[in-house]
């Protein structure tokens, strides 16, 4: 089965995913309920990572069992997303250590940006839910839209 999920990172390293809203997205206003931003944001993580070529699945059976984990959020709220609205989540890492990485995310309607996150994401040893240094793979794709 193929999702139609975009799988291309633009030159300056931006990955671009649509969402659409749904009814359960919404409160009881009508309009996107703020932690459902969350939601989106980390879908969009979660592809780009996938874009990237890292295979959480495999890594989450692997011995070493490494992920990532949020370690810090900030989120700017501009303008409401509604019902049935088509929106764009990108995601682009503008900075990296060993074990962590700082995205910087934007969530669109066309032209107008509704909300901003920053991002900082951990590398873990699941088991030992201790930081380590992300797999030298990852970091040299990474690298390539630094």
């Amino acid at each position: 089965m193929q999702d139609n999920l975009p799988r291309d990172i633009s030159a300056d390293g931006t990955f671009v995913m649509p969402v659409r809203v749904y009814y359960e997205d919404t409160d009881a206003g009508g309009i996107v309920y703020y932690a459902n931003y969350l939601k989106f944001a980390e879908r969009a993580r979660s592809e780009y990572i996938r874009t990237l070529g890292f295979d959480q699945q495999a890594e989450l059976s692997s011995e070493d069992r490494i992920g990532f984990a949020v370690r810090h959020c900030e989120i700017d709220y501009l303008k409401p997303a509604v019902l049935d609205d088509l929106l764009t989540v990108s995601c682009k890492i503008v900075e990296y250590g060993g074990a962590s990485a700082l995205m910087r995310q934007e969530i669109r309607r066309g032209e107008e940006t509704l909300v901003v996150l920053d991002v900082k994401v951990a590398c873990l040893n699941l088991i030992k839910k201790r930081p380590v240094r992300m797999p030298a793979s990852l970091v040299q794709k990474i690298e390539k839209y630094i």
